[in-house]
């Protein structure tokens, strides 16, 4: 074969030769400054002005070193009671901070990351200066579990976000009361007929959340069943798997086209779930024609809008495309969020019973045995604090990512284009400079006045992120764990199992890695 394409180049014209040769050396300048000459530049310029990081390492950076830590924090589980995640779940980022000092950097192949650990610069990033740092670009691979809203930029996000707003708004949400109690119920009744004639039992409360906050979103957002929604569900979450393991290639650029076993799988798994999703869709259309269905869901919503834009209102409507990919995000966000909320949560009120007595306590003198109601569930202060204390400890994304486009200042450092600025969640939310020298601990208590007064800065708690481009969903997933929280409160205690491992570990969000089994006793 060698042989065969000397022959053939020498046979060439001149012409065909000379521009071989040329596009030869275009790709290798061009190699030479994406993975070297580039790399270099942003390293002298950051290290300038005093910012101390990993040396950068040829193509990889750090993520060969990122992966080693990562098989090595995996393998050893936490202790019982022990809320100090950080070096199990970013090991990487822990080392570096230890050794280089908060504002540090690494390296995720030839790109810098920028650890911005101080709430006010995190605030400015993400409200003061909203359009000047824009959202990490996804990697083809990346957009594969939704392609939506929350990587959009300019016009195309705020189009998105102005047609997905009416489906969160207040009285919407309020609405969607009675199918959060229907869920619950059912998976209350399913967890009484596992009882043992003594009124206990042990259950992986992990994957029983997951097919609750499943079964949710796919009622109230698609308006179908769990059933229908569960394939996509699971192929979600191999596809999740997927992509942690595709991590450390997904810079390269062309990467996603060679056929390596893992990419053909992703591209398979993405023409599934886009099959179901055009059934589904398929369906609530003809519905929608026939007059046999309200259109006040979220589904309802963009095929509203996509119907704008087969009508030519291009600027008011969303494609049939854009309507697939708002929804994968929204399967995918709205299972992962709440299920990893109320997990953490029964974890923490397992490990501190005093706290679940007293959230019991508030539930049972607001609801009995009743049903909860809107009006009372927002008005739970105990429950809220503990919801609050859990998402502070062990939020679902432990860290957000935004990419400067062109040079920019933030706390008088200047930023070159390029750089990868990290927004450390976990770590400025365990910072004991912000919330004390418990912030290590468990102590809901700190949320008695409320957020904005629960630590030194304002700014200091987003585990939703902040500004305009906060989670759409986050008064859903809140009212949805609430709803959750309190039917488990007033029908069981509950408290850790023997088998139980605490290995908090990152896969998009912080699942635990042996799952999450507790033992239950009927009340």
């Amino acid at each position: 074969m060698a042989t065969r394409a000397l022959l053939l180049l020498r046979e060439s014209p001149p012409w065909a030769m000379a521009g071989t040769a040329a596009a030869a050396l275009w790709l290798v300048a061009w190699t030479l400054e994406w993975a070297w000459w580039t790399p270099r530049r942003l390293d002298r310029a950051l290290r300038a002005q005093g910012l101390k990081g990993t040396r950068y390492r040829l193509f990889t950076g750090d993520l060969r070193e990122n992966a080693r830590l990562n098989r090595q924090a995996r393998a050893k589980p936490l202790p019982l009671g022990c809320h100090d995640i950080i070096p199990r779940v970013l090991p990487m980022l822990h080392n570096v901070v230890k050794e280089n000092g908060t504002v540090s950097f690494t390296w995720f192949g030839p790109n810098p990351r920028v650890m911005i650990p101080d709430p006010e610069s995190v605030r400015e990033v993400l409200s003061n200066k909203f359009g000047h740092f824009g959202k990490q670009r996804f990697s083809r691979a990346g957009k594969l579990l939704g392609n939506g809203v929350a990587s959009h930029e300019g016009e195309k996000w705020a189009k998105h976000r102005r047609i997905l707003n009416p489906a969160f708004h207040h009285e919407r949400i309020k609405r969607m009361l009675p199918v959060f109690a229907t869920c619950c119920i059912d998976m209350i009744n399913r967890w009484e007929k596992l009882m043992s004639s003594k009124g206990s039992s042990e259950i992986d409360i992990w994957p029983e959340f997951q097919n609750l906050t499943g079964d949710v979103i796919s009622r109230i957002a698609f308006g179908s069943s769990y059933q229908e929604g569960m394939k996509i569900f699971q192929l979600q979450g191999e596809q999740a798997e997927r992509l942690v393991q595709s991590f450390q290639t997904t810079f390269i650029p062309g990467y996603w086209f060679l056929p390596t076993r893992n990419n053909r799988r992703m591209r398979e798994i993405n023409r599934e779930i886009h099959k179901i999703l055009r059934e589904i869709i398929g369906k609530r259309e003809k519905a929608m024609i026939n007059g046999e269905t309200n259109n006040d869901d979220l589904l309802g919503l963009l095929l509203e809008s996509n119907m704008r834009q087969s009508n030519g209102n291009s600027k008011l409507g969303l494609t049939t495309e854009d309507v697939i990919e708002e929804c994968k995000l929204f399967y995918f966000a709205g299972m992962e969020t709440t299920s990893v909320l109320l997990t953490w949560t029964l974890i923490g009120l397992s490990m501190h019973p005093e706290w679940q007595e007293k959230a019991r306590e508030e539930v049972l003198n607001n609801f009995g045995r009743a049903r909860p109601d809107f009006e009372n569930l927002n008005r739970l202060k105990t429950v809220t604090m503990i919801l609050y204390e859990v998402l502070r400890l062990y939020p679902p994304i432990v860290l957000f990512s935004r990419s400067t486009y062109k040079e920019m200042e933030l706390g008088g450092i200047k930023y070159p284009a390029g750089v990868n600025l990290i927004l450390p969640i976990i770590f400025i939310h365990r910072d004991p400079n912000i919330w004390g020298k418990d912030a290590g601990k468990f102590n809901p208590e700190r949320f008695a006045d409320g957020i904005s007064n629960a630590a030194k800065h304002k700014a200091a708690f987003f585990p939703f992120g902040g500004g305009p481009r906060i989670c759409i969903g986050q008064n859903f997933a809140l009212l949805e764990a609430k709803m959750a929280l309190c039917t488990i409160l007033q029908r069981f205690s509950f408290e850790l199992s023997p088998s139980y491992i605490h290995a908090p570990y990152t896969v998009i969000t912080l699942h635990p890695q042996h799952g999450a089994q507790i033992r239950l006793k009927k009340l």
